[in-house]
């Protein structure tokens, strides 16, 4: 920001004067932390310092002020009283007293800029005596009471910007003396009342702002609004003014911005508003509006931000609007608009945001739609679209938003929409959708939203879900879903919101779905769910709202709040609970279970070491006997075998070497593979 001092004034010239206006004006001031500061004196050329020399300046006069002893100060102060300061800047600082009365005595200022402080306090009414003042910003302040009546003693104001302030009480009649005034912003206050009607007299305004604040009452046609021809923009946006809007308003040719928002304006609107062919920004939105514009009539195809939601409007769209090429922005929604979708609009190239949702539009998609390029936001939601979402949809590679919900769509999902890479909401339910869900849908990591609730989808949730890291909201509900839940849901740690209610699901439910720290909503009823709930979910504390009914689970739930209610867990198969009033506890059951588990292992594991023992010692014994056999003689192999005919085995022994003359010759009867042969007379016979 610029400094400006008169060429001849001298280094002891500044150090005189400046901190002179510091003492005077601004010690009250005391709790300014840090200055932005023009001054300008008249009838001298100027030179401007940079913001450098304007910092170290200032910090070498501040801090000299403050080794002034006080009878120096107080002869520097009466000395000076600043009469021919033009330009006082003090905005974007820390200021937060109150204006002082002294400010009548700058009487040659022509620009007093006040902004973006924390003044409180009311305007003085001594501001009155600033004649000569052409600009006057005290806007973004604390500024309290009344707008003082001796502000219509500034006729030579140009600029006035009371606006974001806590100013009460109607605007004053006297404003109506300001006629060299272009601009009146006074938004963002607290109650104005009525419009003043002297504003009729400000002829020269460009710019006149009065909105969000309580004005109410109608809008008098003895205001004749019409007669500010001059006016380039005009809000009265949010506050409570009421009955139609005056004919005369026809007759603001150069307007470019009208704000007639969030009023109670009625009736329809008036025909002449076709004459102003320069608007830009028209907003109509939340009001009693009961008709659109004449089919006949066009706002001028300049007309960029078009918004008239929540209204009345009903019938067709005007068919000039298909001529608007300039649009950016359109809301018509929350109204009773009519007639086929595809016939009302045209093609607008530089359309970045449109929302046509909860309307009664019908017809299908037209491929058109895809020449939207930079179109980021499409609601088409609640209304009787019906056919088949058009492929080429997915052309607007900008969008974010798409939502199609609540209609009449049938066929697939296409699998194009994986090739919307920005996309981070797609709302899709209520419609009657069919077949599987895209593979395709994995690639959009960036969604965070996705809606497929209530259609007619069918086959296996896509594993390719689990990639969609980012998102915060799954809704399959209502669909032909089957097979079991996909282990990847799991994997999606900011999930918040989970229902996969009324498929045909069946499985147990993943263990990893407790690991979802952020779940804060999960609906997996009726399905055919089975086994035990798992025991991470105890650990999900974020969780508040759960359904699990109608399913076939069995085992304990989960000790946490979101299961306490009967409707979250009725019509399963054996569930217990002990914290919770309609089930039967688990903890007896559960201690008996427990016993009979060790009991059962401990009698297993002694058995197992049983049947090792006497494994062991079983080989032992075979390996003993084979080694004996192996050490034995002939002879002895020949008495153990003898050994078995008999109780006395060596009395047997005897009786054959006897009958064989100890295995004579004589005795031998043959030879044979295995030896000889002998005959024997046995008394055992």
């Amino acid at each position: 920001m610029a400094q400006e001092y008169p060429s001849f004034y001298t280094l002891l010239s500044r150090l005189i004067i400046i901190p002179c206006f510091f003492i005077f004006l601004l010690f009250p001031l005391s709790s300014i932390s840090s200055f932005h500061v023009i001054f300008t004196s008249t009838s001298t050329p100027t030179i401007a310092l940079s913001k450098v020399e304007q910092d170290q300046e200032a910090l070498a006069l501040l801090t000299w002020r403050a080794n002034l002893d006080n009878q120096t100060q107080f002869f520097l102060s009466s000395c000076w009283n600043l009469n021919n300061l033009t330009i006082l800047h003090l905005y974007e600082n820390e200021l937060s007293c109150s204006i002082p009365q002294e400010i009548e005595l700058l009487r040659s200022l022509n620009v007093l800029k006040l902004s973006y402080n924390n003044l409180s306090g009311p305007i003085p009414h001594s501001i009155g005596n600033l004649r000569n003042l052409t600009t006057l910003y005290l806007h973004t302040n604390k500024q309290t009471g009344s707008i003082p009546q001796a502000i219509g003693l500034l006729i030579s104001l140009n600029d006035l910007e009371l606006g974001i302030n806590n100013l009460s009480s109607p605007i004053p009649h006297s404003i109506g003396n300001l006629r060299n005034l272009t601009t009146l912003y006074l938004h963002m206050n607290k109650r104005f009342g009525s419009i003043s009607q002297e504003i009729r007299l400000l002829r020269s305004l460009n710019y006149l702002t009065l909105s969000t604040n309580n004005l109410i009452g109608l809008i008098p046609h003895s205001i004749e609004i019409g007669l500010l021809r001059s006016l380039n923009d005009l809000e009265f946006g949010i506050n409570n003014l009421s009955s139609p809007i005056p004919h005369s308003i026809g007759n603001l040719r150069n307007l470019t911005i009208l704000y007639l928002n969030e009023n109670r304006l009625n009736s329809v609107l008036s025909l002449e508003m076709s004459n102003i062919t320069h608007l830009k920004f028209l907003q109509l939105d939340e009001n009693n509006f009961i008709r659109a514009l004449s089919n006949e009539k066009c706002l001028g195809r300049a007309l960029g931000h078009f918004t008239a939601f929540g209204n009345h409007f009903n019938g067709p769209v005007p068919k000039s609007l298909k001529n608007y090429a300039s649009l950016v922005r359109v809301q018509l929604e929350r109204n009773q608009l009519t007639r086929d979708i595809a016939e009302s609009f045209g093609v607008y190239l530089n359309l970045d945001y449109i929302d046509l949702s909860n309307n009664n539009f019908d017809g299908e998609l037209f491929e058109k739609w895809g020449q939207y390029h930079i179109l980021s936001h499409l609601n088409i939601s609640n209304n009787n679209i019906s056919g088949a979402i058009p492929p080429q949809l997915r052309r607007a590679t900008q969008r974010h938003r798409l939502d199609l919900s609540s209609n009449h769509l049938s066929g697939n999902i296409p699998k194009e929409f994986g090739m919307l890479p920005l996309l981070f909401k797609l709302l899709l339910g209520n419609n009657n959708i069919s077949r599987s869900t895209p593979l395709e849908l994995g690639k959009l990591l960036n969604l965070e939203i996705l809606d497929l609730a209530s259609n007619n989808l069918n086959g296996l949730i896509p594993k390719q879900i689990g990639s969609l890291w980012k998102l915060l909201s799954l809704n399959s509900s209502v669909n032909r879903f089957v097979d079991s839940i996909p282990d990847e849901i799991g994997k999606m740690h900011i999930l918040g919101c989970l229902d996969l209610s009324q498929n045909m699901l069946i499985g147990e439910i993943p263990t990893l779905l407790g690991e979802s720290k952020n779940l804060e909503t999960l609906n997996l009823s009726h399905n055919g769910l089975f086994g035990t709930i798992p025991h991470t979910l105890n650990d999900q504390i974020s969780l508040t709202v759960a359904d699990i009914s109608y399913n076939q689970l069995e085992g304990p739930l989960p000790n946490i709040k979101a299961f306490t209610p009967f409707e979250a867990f009725r019509n399963n198969k054996c569930l217990c609970g002990s914290c919770v009033t309609h089930l039967k506890p688990c903890n007896a059951s559960r201690k008996k279970a427990n016993r009979l588990s060790v009991l059962i292992i401990i009698l297993l594991i002694v058995s197992t070491l049983l049947f090792i023992f006497a494994f062991v010692i079983g080989i032992y014994f075979l390996f003993q006997k084979l080694r004996k056999r192996k050490t034995k003689s002939p002879e002895e192999n020949v008495e153990d075998l003898f050994a078995i005919w008999g109780h006395d085995g060596e009395m047997l022994y005897e009786h054959i070497i006897q009958e064989t003359d100890n295995f004579s010759s004589k005795q031998c009867i043959g030879i044979g593979g295995y030896g000889a042969v002998y005959k024997a007379d046995l008394p055992t016979g």
